[in-house]
């Protein structure tokens, strides 16, 4: 249940993506300034909790340096979890999520949001996901029950049509009509099983499709760059439906050269995600130079 607001301590905010690197590295296996507060609870402006989920080869910490303080300094209690690593091997190969079948990461997302729900006393989370962060969150929704513990669902770089980012798709497709798609399987899917299942056209994405990607109950919103290298296309994110959003940061800032790992940091895509998670109050979305890679 949300209660008063209560003062929160006030975090550095850095908007730069590789901000989260060295808190990895400070410490390993931690989590980013301003989450994973097991004693927060939720104030009457923001009852939802809000859930950080990482991109591939992300984690809690190292993805999350700028969007765990930025939020927390907002007054939502945060909470973010590394999902699909290798737990049997040791840091900093631990560090690496996002690497498993997106089924197996999304029942551990599904098993952290009861967490977060039960510790908080909330109703529903919302969450706010980078690159495979956006599709796992999805299976999640779609498969495992959490269409009635989401509220508000914001996804930077999402790729709801898979992707084609280096000719992947044709690539895969062409091995696969050769009949050699255990080479496929037994090389980048021993690796990285989710990256195989992220190519577009991939048995994953045409069946997660296959039933349409949106649930009604669930509001979205999908925050893409026209300089995206890893979504090819980067309209792969722009699904429209009566209860999504769809933004272009450059629609509005022509000098935002931020790709796809600069806008899980950079101030101009955080307005929008600050605009999407608390649409009573709407705030003026800037506009100036982002940096590729950094943001910063």
């Amino acid at each position: 249940m949300a209660g008063p607001a209560v003062a929160q301590e006030t975090y550095p905010v850095s908007y730069n993506f590789l901000a989260g690197i060295p808190l990895e590295l400070g410490n390993p296996g931690g989590s980013a300034p301003g989450s994973n507060d097991w004693s927060c609870k939720p104030s009457d402006r923001h009852p939802n909790p809000v859930v950080l989920v990482h991109g591939t080869g992300g984690n809690r910490q190292d993805n999350w340096g700028t969007y765990a303080p930025l939020l927390a300094n907002e007054g939502y209690c945060v909470f973010a979890l590394t999902y699909g690593a290798f737990e049997d091997l040791p840091w900093p190969i631990l560090a690496i999520g996002g690497m498993k079948p997106i089924e197996q990461s999304a029942q551990q997302l599904s098993d952290f949001v009861d967490r977060v729900l039960q510790s908080t006393g909330a109703r529903k989370v919302d969450l706010v996901g980078h690159s495979q962060g956006t599709l796992m969150p999805t299976y999640y929704v779609k498969r495992l029950g959490g269409a009635d513990k989401v509220d508000k669902y914001v996804s930077l770089a999402p790729l709801w049509n898979g992707t084609d980012a280096f000719g992947a798709a044709q690539m895969v497709g062409a091995v696969r009509a050769a009949g050699a798609g255990a080479l496929v399987d037994d090389s980048i899917g021993a690796l990285c099983e989710a990256c195989t299942q992220m190519v577009a056209g991939s048995d994953f994405m045409t069946a997660l499709e296959s039933d349409g990607i949106y649930v009604p109950q669930v509001t979205y919103t999908n925050i893409m760059t026209r300089y995206d290298e890893l979504v090819v296309p980067y309209t792969s994110g722009f699904l429209v439906a009566p209860n999504a959003t769809n933004v272009v940061v450059q629609d509005g800032c022509s000098t935002n050269y931020g790709e796809h790992a600069a806008i899980a940091a950079e101030p101009v895509a955080a307005a929008y995600v600050l605009n999407a998670l608390d649409p009573g109050r709407q705030r003026p979305v800037p506009c100036q130079f982002v940096a590729p890679i950094t943001g910063g």
